[in-house]
């Protein structure tokens, strides 16, 4: 089992910058790739990023290539998610996940991971 807790959401006005954190406990040595996800109001949830949890590769919704950035740090078993130049539509609940297998390149598909955090709001004002 594996637990994910993030923290760092919050309000912040159209063009700022906030950076989400995502702790990971548990059996952390079976994970294979880290994601972030969000899910606005009555929208479905959709893939934000993902990395690779022993080579560090990152992979990106288009949507937030070139704005967001993530990074893990083994020692610590967190994934981070650095959101920068803020949009009102990036308001969402943002959900960390882990996958304990390789799914290649379905890394975007919500359905290949296994654990879930509880999700963080981020709410962005224009």
């Amino acid at each position: 089992q594996v637990q994910l807790v993030e923290s760092g959401g919050g309000l912040v006005q159209a063009g700022g910058s906030l950076r989400l954190s995502c702790a990971a406990s548990g059996r952390t040595s079976s994970m294979y790739t880290m994601g972030w996800f969000r899910q606005a109001p009555g929208k479905e949830r959709e893939f934000v990023a993902a990395i690779s949890w022993g080579a560090g590769n990152s992979y990106y919704a288009d949507s937030v290539k070139g704005r967001f950035t993530i990074s893990r740090d083994n020692a610590k078993n967190t994934v981070n998610l650095q959101m920068e130049s803020l949009k009102h539509e990036d308001t969402a609940v943002y959900y960390c996940a882990a996958d304990e297998n390789y799914s290649g390149s379905n890394y975007r598909l919500s359905g290949i991971y296994d654990y879930w955090g509880q999700g963080t709001q981020v709410t962005v004002s224009s």
